[in-house]
């Protein structure tokens, strides 16, 4: 045989594993990065007619910047035809998040990050959508009309939510997905990433975004579904390989959302015996275990398979103590805990933000983690958590004595007399219950029992509290003295006139962070008492007032040297030209500046 023949056999048997490669990954389309663009390898038959349609329903999100009573900056604005769009700015009929920036991660309320947080993870918020008819994906267009470039991920799901009965398997998959990535515009755009073919309809689609790199908030105006109702048939033309697709290097990639195997994996119990491991167990145990703490969840389960040195490395609780689970919401089951459990007897931190939803995590399931994992338990975050119920919360009461740090923001599904359980926790030093049913009545006689019972108190949040009174910031400023972050945006009964404002600067002097947004009072007396008393000022947001002068401001960034973040969005008397020549002097604080259409 010529020796010519073996080399064409290899040569095809990589050009076919180069096609494998390419169907099973999603094309990447306009790459932020040193990858080319690549064309889809998918062609649907000209015969077949493409449905198109706008979001019908916003099913669930995990935050919006507007209130729960309104449509004005909500998530709920992403239903239906564009309200905005093509226009650009800033618009109260589009959907916010909570949040841009940096700026949270470095006020004092934010929370160390978990450790072994997947790289690729990188998602802070997200919304869900549904459309009136299951297809085929073909393409996702996303309308942004403010300062695009937060959407990181683009999924699909194969359960109907119209459906009267629930499905047998809930599936989810990546249509797209890319690393934030900072857009140098703030225009208005049809954002239409290149996305992979699935192999099951779907009429529930979630955006995934990151804020970080952004210069201010995202707005978006409607999401838009293309698709075939009977499944595409791939065409035989197929594009050249991008070499770079061949690197193994995303998670999502080799498995899923990262959990497909993850059940097997722990339950696996046959080990071989494997040859001679060249004196890797002559190293000291501690210095393998912190060899091994660099690994991911699921490496660490795949590590657990190569012997039984490892195996026992691997399944050493002291390798569970910070636990996040969040990466793999959605995989993760009551399987999934079950498996987990005996590993997570040590566990002090506990992530299972966005997991469990549509029935992957029962009550039960939940329940029987708690009891075994619960007692080490120092945080917990349960952020868009769905499952949850009056007896996990009574379970968590009950099973995590030292708990000290308990996120339970965006479960909204959780009836008010179920937070009762909360107050048996004696140690709680953080509790977040943003987007909950807690009803209160009176926001002073909150305030009032805050001050005389949290004389310790660092961090309080009472944004968009609709009854809050300078009587009630009186007794809050008169009991927690050593108050760093205070946020009162959107709390308009709070009127400068009254004094509240400058009793809160002369009496609390360590604030590092203040957000009066949209408060139309605010003025330059409290800015200067600012000046005057709260020198280790970093953020202030005073959004939307009217009173406050280029020369109080001056005075206050001559005297604040730790400031960082000033927002001076639609303040009437701050025009382009005072921005620009604060930013001349002080060119360390970000001075955000935006104007009305």
């Amino acid at each position: 045989m010529s020796p010519v023949f073996p080399m064409l056999t290899v040569l095809t048997m990589f050009y076919y594993i180069c096609l494998w490669r390419r169907a099973r990954t999603a094309t990447r389309g306009e790459m932020m990065n040193s990858h080319r663009p690549i064309e889809s390898n998918s062609r649907t038959s000209p015969l077949k007619a493409e449905v198109v349609q706008y979001a019908k329903e916003v099913v669930d999100f995990s935050s919006h910047y507007g209130s729960e009573n309104s449509m004005s900056y909500t998530m709920w604005n992403l239903a239906g035809v564009p309200n905005v769009f093509p226009n650009s700015g800033d618009f109260t009929q589009t959907a916010v998040f909570r949040t841009y920036g940096t700026w949270w991660d470095q006020c004092p309320s934010a929370s160390l990050p978990f450790k072994r947080t997947p790289p690729n993870f990188q998602s802070q918020d997200y919304v869900e959508l549904t459309f009136e008819h299951q297809v085929y994906p073909t393409a996702v267009h996303v309308l942004e009309t403010y300062h695009p470039g937060a959407v990181i991920r683009i999924l699909a799901c194969s359960a109907n939510p119209y459906s009267p009965s629930p499905p047998a398997e809930v599936r989810w998959e990546i249509l797209w997905s890319e690393r934030p990535t900072k857009v140098n515009a703030s225009q208005a755009r049809q954002f239409k990433p290149c996305i992979k073919q699935i192999n099951f309809p779907t009429n529930l689609i979630r955006l995934e975004v990151n804020s970080s790199l952004l210069d201010y908030y995202t707005e978006l105006d409607a999401v838009v579904l293309h698709g075939m109702k009977d499944k595409p048939v791939l065409s035989l033309k197929t594009s050249l390989v991008d070499m770079n697709d061949l690197e193994d290097d995303d998670y999502e990639e080799k498995d899923g959302c990262g959990m497909d195997n993850l059940n097997k994996k722990f339950s696996s119990t046959a080990l071989r015996e494997g040859p001679n491991n060249g004196y890797f167990d002559k190293l000291p145990y501690e210095l393998i275990q912190l060899i091994l703490n660099h690994l991911t969840l699921p490496d660490l389960c795949r590590l657990a398979q190569t012997c039984k040195l490892l195996n026992q490395h691997c399944c050493d609780p002291l390798q569970y103590l910070h636990l996040n689970l969040q990466p793999y919401w959605a995989k993760l089951n009551d399987a999934s805990l079950e498996f987990l459990q005996a590993r997570c007897t040590l566990v002090q931190w506990l992530n299972l933000s966005w997991t469990g939803n549509r029935g992957f995590i029962s009550v039960a399931g939940f329940s029987r983690f708690l009891k075994v994992c619960g007692s080490e338990l120092v945080r917990l975050e349960l952020s868009c958590s769905h499952f949850l119920n009056e007896t996990c919360l009574e379970i968590i009461s009950e099973m995590c004595p030292n708990l000290q740090d308990l996120n339970l923001s965006s479960c909204d599904k959780l009836p008010p007399q179920a937070f009762n359980h909360i107050a048996k926790l004696c140690g709680l030093k953080r509790l977040v219950l943003y987007r909950t049913k807690v009803e209160i009545e009176d926001y002073d006689v909150i305030a009032s029992m805050i001050g005389a019972k949290c004389k310790k108190l660092r961090t309080l949040d009472l944004w968009r509290c609709k009854n809050i009174t300078e009587n009630g910031i009186a007794e809050l400023a008169a009991g927690c003295l050593l108050l760093e972050e205070l946020d009162l945006g959107w709390c308009p009964t709070l009127q400068s006139s009254t004094g509240c404002f400058a009793r809160l600067a002369r009496q609390l002097p360590n604030l590092q962070k203040l957000f009066l947004t949209a408060n139309r009072s605010v003025c330059d007396t409290d800015i200067e008492e600012l000046a005057c008393n709260c020198t280790r000022l970093r953020q202030l947001d005073i959004l939307g007032t009217r009173m406050v002068s280029p020369a109080s401001l001056r005075k206050l960034l001559e005297s604040c040297r730790d400031l960082s973040l000033l927002d001076v969005s639609f303040c009437s008397q701050i025009d382009n030209r005072a921005v620009l020549e604060l930013n001349a002097s002080f060119p360390k604080v970000f001075i955000k500046k935006s104007f009305t259409q």
